[in-house]
């Protein structure tokens, strides 16, 4: 369970509105999604007794570190989501659709002199506009039905106005719901008049609509024509199923993110002012995902101002910037940033503020989504933000450096020498960066020689930044060995040779190897236990530890021995097999003379020397980061 996620406690804050759940594990891999009419009710159902649950629910339950939702406007809304980020990330407990099943959408053929409207299985970009999705063809069906009736919209496919004339008109023109543009009876212009009706229709403004249907539905009942009642009730249900504002799903296909501010109102002017960005992640037109971001802000500016700053942030440090940024308000320097923005992408970037229509609704969903993060969990993430950028603040100040935003720190793990492997990790801002982590080979070193072991890693490390190699060439403000005075020098001097001014220091470990202190500028600096930066440290040496021997594991481990051998250039499986079943394993295969390995069975002396010479230096050169 995360330190700082109390499931019992977050059950609590849920909202008793529409939305979507994200179930998370310890790995932060997300296991399953859900839609929920109410997130409070559905989301706590998991976490109660397990009587009637399923056991492959009960599995996944026992699984989930920690979760998260969305809050939408409506369950239909919800429902879209649930099926955008199932498609997306494609978790193991959900069901997944073989067939990827789609939702219907009503399309308008502008496109044509005598536009239609009609049932569409996916969008194209055309001149057609689209409405939807929605959950049910049933509904879209009725509600084209009720389109064609009020509207008086044509129902057939003839090819218009080559085809007028050439057939008789349809049943609809003689029950008096359509005007017959098939024989034209009716000028385009008028026609189009009918068109904007529809279209005004499917833009929300229903109202007068329902309320016409309302008093029909009233007058049958009054005469006892309950049938015909029944008829106008059932429209009136499928308009308002239908005239549910869609916000999940575009109809132009673009990327693009959608940004949200939701800043306290305090005006205490000696506090930090702390602030969430919400960002909503639309790819080909469909929101997938999204992220939230705590901010505190310095000043009392606006959320404009504190919008520019996230903007600057947040994408300097993210590879993929979308064609478009929607906005509640313009950011206070727009015009500086969308031109870095065009800059970094390659194309144009436009930052926007929608003003109605699908946009803006996504934008106010963002909103909504930002304050309510910020209201249920502002203590929670002051606490985090202490831990993590407050930590490395705190590690900034004992060391008496400017900043300490990116860490990095290496450590090397071997067996007697053995298959000796560095590690690399980084922390940005007080958060493991693991896309950003590396892995060693140690590939000139015989022996256990820590020292000799890192010294190669910082060399190839830091001569592939001045070489400019991707992946590389962000330096760190510090750099954190795992250990004490020896590392730290070592580092020192690799930096010295290359010329590379990065402050290092050292993570001492005590007599029960566990983390002490962090020794700098040839001393141990006295640090409080209880602080939150001696605690980021503990948690980056153990981090470095872990993830080097995570990575020498899986070098000792029978498939990779294997491959070992693989390397050796004219050795066969057989030849390998032989060896392995004569000497047991690869470090006694390496151990062994010239002499030894020569008299080994289906060894010769040439297949020997290859062999001998791959273990003592010769065939290094093919190991791999």
């Amino acid at each position: 369970m995360s330190a700082d996620f109390n499931i019992e406690e977050e059950l609590k804050k849920l909202p008793g509105t529409p939305g979507v759940y994200i179930m998370h594990d310890a790995s932060d891999e997300i296991i399953y999604v859900g839609k929920a009419v109410s997130l409070k009710n559905r989301v706590r159902q998991y976490f109660q007794s397990s009587r009637g649950k399923s056991l492959k629910i009960q599995k996944m339950v026992s699984r989930i570190d920690h979760f998260e939702y969305i809050e939408t406007g409506s369950e239909l809304e919800a429902l879209v989501l649930e099926s955008n980020l199932i498609k997306e990330h494609r978790p193991r407990y959900n069901t997944m659709l073989k067939d990827d099943k789609s939702y219907p959408y009503i399309r308008v053929t502008l496109g044509e002199s005598f536009p239609r409207i009609v049932l569409a299985r996916s969008m194209k970009k055309d001149t057609s506009k689209y409405y939807g999705p929605y959950p049910t063809a049933g509904a879209v069906r009725d509600t084209i039905e009720l389109l064609r009736k009020i509207c008086r919209i044509r129902s057939c496919d003839r090819k218009l106005p080559a085809a007028q004339g050439k057939e008789r008109p349809c049943l609809y023109y003689h029950i008096g719901q359509c005007d017959a543009p098939c024989q034209g009876w009716i000028s385009e212009e008028a026609y189009r008049k009918h068109v904007e009706e529809a279209v005004a229709f499917l833009n929300g403004h229903t109202r007068e609509t329902i309320r016409n249907l309302t008093e029909k539905m009233n007058a049958a009942s009054e005469d006892l024509r309950f049938e015909e009642a029944a008829s106008y009730r059932d429209l009136i249900d499928s308009v308002q199923a239908i005239s549910e504002r869609q916000k999940i799903t575009a109809s132009d296909g673009d990327d693009r993110d959608v940004i949200a501010i939701a800043a306290d109102q305090s005006e205490n002017e000696e506090e930090m002012r702390a602030a969430v960005a919400q960002v909503f992640f639309v790819r080909n037109g469909k929101l997938i995902g999204r992220e939230h971001f705590f901010l505190t802000a310095e000043d009392r500016g606006g959320e404009a101002q504190i919008l520019s700053s996230f903007i600057s942030q947040y994408y300097a440090g993210t590879p993929f910037v979308p064609k478009e940024l929607m906005v509640e308000a313009e950011p206070s320097d727009k015009d500086l940033l969308e031109e870095w923005l065009t800059k970094k992408r390659g194309s144009m970037v436009r930052i926007r503020v929608p003003l109605k229509g699908m946009k803006e609704k996504l934008v106010e969903m963002a909103h909504e989504n930002a304050a309510h993060t910020l209201a249920r969990d502002h203590d929670r993430l002051i606490r985090e933000e202490m831990r993590t950028i407050g930590a490395m603040k705190e590690i900034a100040e004992l060391l008496d450096l400017p900043k300490a935003d990116r860490v990095e720190a290496y450590d090397i793990s071997n067996i007697s020498g053995f298959e000796s492997v560095g590690s690399m990790i980084v922390y940005d801002k007080g958060r493991p960066k693991r896309t950003d982590y590396r892995k060693f080979r140690i590939r000139t070193v015989e022996g256990p020689n820590d020292y000799a072991s890192l010294a190669e890693v910082l060399t190839r490390r830091f001569t592939r930044a001045l070489e400019g190699s991707p992946g590389f060439t962000v330096l760190p403000d510090l750099i954190l060995m795992d250990g004490g005075k020896g590392q730290v020098h070592v580092a020192e001097k690799v930096l010295s040779d290359l010329q590379i001014d990065i402050p290092v220091a050292g993570m001492v470990k005590d007599d029960f190897h566990r983390t002490r202190g962090i020794w700098y500028m040839e001393r141990e600096l006295p640090i409080e236990k209880t602080s939150e930066g001696f605690k980021l440290i503990t948690r980056i040496q153990d981090e470095a530890h872990r993830f080097a021997i995570e990575y020498h594991r899986l070098l000792r481990s029978k498939g990779q021995v294997h491959s070992i051998l693989d390397d050796i250039e004219g050795i066969g499986p057989a030849r390998r097999k032989a060896l392995l079943r004569a000497f047991g394993s690869a470090e006694a295969i390496r151990d062994a003379s010239l002499e030894e390995l020569a008299g080994a069975p289906s060894m010769n002396r040439p297949a020997a020397e290859r062999v001998y010479s791959f273990f003592h230096g010769e065939g290094k050169e093919n190991v791999i980061e």
